[in-house]
């Protein structure tokens, strides 16, 4: 039987901003099953919407998991399925690019997982420490690692919004993780690139420290909309809670719209 050691705050905000005309995010909150997450479909191309939708709507049939290594399988599992719809879809479309950058936040017992594909990202603040637990997957951010470019060159590089990986676009589902202990306290903030191409991450940091879950989406998405929006935005912040500070139900969901690292309770053993 899942042992639920936390109970999570969880709020979520999506905007289609100042200059879109329909929004190509989806969000999923299933704090039960200890999944969040939150999808962008690839601006520029066909279908966008539907990507992410499909990737939040085969997410919700995760299910109740087991143990850790049973929810990132299920939770991998769905995103196969996702990618299979996303890939027939473009098939449908002449071989139109069809895509979405996914970022999901999986959390059971005390053991949390980032699992990621493009530049949605996760945020963790914990205290005064506020670190991203996810890496960029765009070519500027590929450049830099390989030290082809400087951190002020990959600022200002002009194809910096180019991203590398994507559910729906290779062969297979391409995605990284990053593994940690829960502590009570823990403040997770899950974006589209429409909330950190406008507000600072230390901007996101003061809002995470000085309001409720609901309430920090809800004046991020305002900011953004107040600085022009170019893109969609989509914000989920998700407070980590003693286990009996109230009932862990389900958080309502929107599919349509848009320590030491503990690994091994990730992966199946050697």
């Amino acid at each position: 039987m899942h042992q639920v050691s936390f109970a999570f705050d969880t709020g979520a905000a999506t905007h289609q901003g100042r200059v879109r005309d329909h929004n190509e995010d989806s969000y999923l909150a299933r704090p039960a099953a200890g999944l969040w997450l939150v999808a962008d479909g690839m601006g520029g191309h066909k279908a966008g919407d539907f990507a992410s939708r499909a990737i939040a709507e085969s997410a919700q049939w995760t299910g109740i998991p087991t143990s850790a290594l049973d929810l990132k399988t299920r939770f991998i599992d769905r995103l196969a399925i996702a990618h299979e719809d996303i890939r027939n879809h473009s098939a449908k479309l002449d071989g139109a690019t069809v895509g979405a950058t996914v970022v999901a936040l999986l959390a059971y017992e005390q053991h949390f997982a980032c699992i990621w594909s493009g530049d949605s990202r996760i945020y963790l603040m914990r205290g005064d420490v506020f670190q991203q637990m996810t890496t960029d997957h765009t070519e500027a951010m590929e450049l830099l690692r390989e030290g082809a470019i400087t951190e002020e060159e990959a600022a200002h590089w002009p194809r910096k919004n180019v991203i590398t990986r994507a559910i729906g676009v290779s062969d297979m589902p391409m995605t990284d993780e990053n593994y940690g202990v829960l502590q009570v306290g823990d403040v997770f903030l899950l974006c589209s690139d429409g909330l950190t191409g406008h507000v600072s991450d230390e901007e996101i940091a003061e809002f995470l420290q000085n309001y409720g879950a609901q309430e920090a989406c809800d004046r991020l998405i305002e900011l953004t909309l107040s600085r022009g929006a170019k893109d969609n935005v989509t914000v989920l912040v998700v407070r980590c809670l003693p286990s009996d500070a109230y009932d862990n139900a389900d958080a309502p969901t929107n599919p349509g719209y848009g320590p030491p690292i503990a690994m091994h309770d990730w992966k199946a053993e050697d």
